[in-house]
This record gives structure tokens, sequence and C-alpha cells, in this order.
């Protein structure tokens, strides 16, 4: 099981029911990854919680006039079959209306961030 597909089906079962939070469990990639989608203002807030082997990660959702902000989430990067990119090769998610995540030597970010830093990396996923 890849647990960051998971992470990403569970926020799109989520929107596509209209519910306000996610509860994910914890891990450190998937943190990071919602500290970019509060970043760049996809979902309201992230919160850790619980301790130790219990903690989990709660996604607060966000939507404009029922509509969510999220409209579409896509893994790119799957256990089975790695995706990497070097900087220059790196493109614009739906016209840059998207963003892309990607791992890189300097930590995960963004397409943009990952362009002006003239640093490539594992493509982890697309959001639009």
């Amino acid at each position: 099981m890849d647990p960051i597909s998971d992470m990403l089906t569970s926020i799109r079962n989520a929107l596509a029911v209209k519910h306000s939070t996610v509860i994910i469990p914890f891990s450190n990639l998937k943190y990071e990854i919602a500290k970019i989608f509060e970043k760049e203002g996809l979902v309201e807030r992230i919160e850790k919680k619980g301790k130790k082997s219990k903690r989990l990660i709660e996604i607060t959702l966000k939507y404009s006039d029922n509509e969510p902000a999220i409209s579409g989430l896509k893994r790119i990067s799957k256990p089975g079959q790695r995706i990497y990119s070097n900087w220059k090769k790196i493109k614009r998610v739906k016209g840059g209306y998207g963003m892309a995540i990607i791992s890189t030597s300097k930590g995960l970010m963004t397409n943009k961030e990952a362009r002006k830093n003239k640093v490539g990396g594992e493509m982890i996923c697309e959001v639009w």
C-alpha cells in the first residue's frame, strides 16, 4: 500500500461528500505535504493530534461558495514506478493554475519553487 496515495484519496473522498475535516495517520512526509497545501491556501489549517504511535493529522478543508478549493489531486510517482525530473523539465500544471509537489534534496517544494531554486527531484503529486 502507498500511504501518500491513501492520503490523497482520503482528501479527494472528503471533498466529494463536502466533509469539513479529514483525519489521516501521521508521517513526516504526509505532514510536509499538508503544510504545502496550507501554505498555498488549498486547505484551511492542519493540526497534529495524539501522541507517539497514535499520532494523526487533522486537515480542515477549504470551501468557497460550497465549492472546494481543491478540484483535483493526482499521484505521479508511485512505489512501482518512480518519476524524476530535472528542474528544466518541470512542467506547469493545468497551465499554471495547479501545482506539483516535488521531493528535492532541499526538501519538499512546489514546482514553481523548484524551478526558481534550480533543483529537480521526485514528482510526488499534482494538485489543481
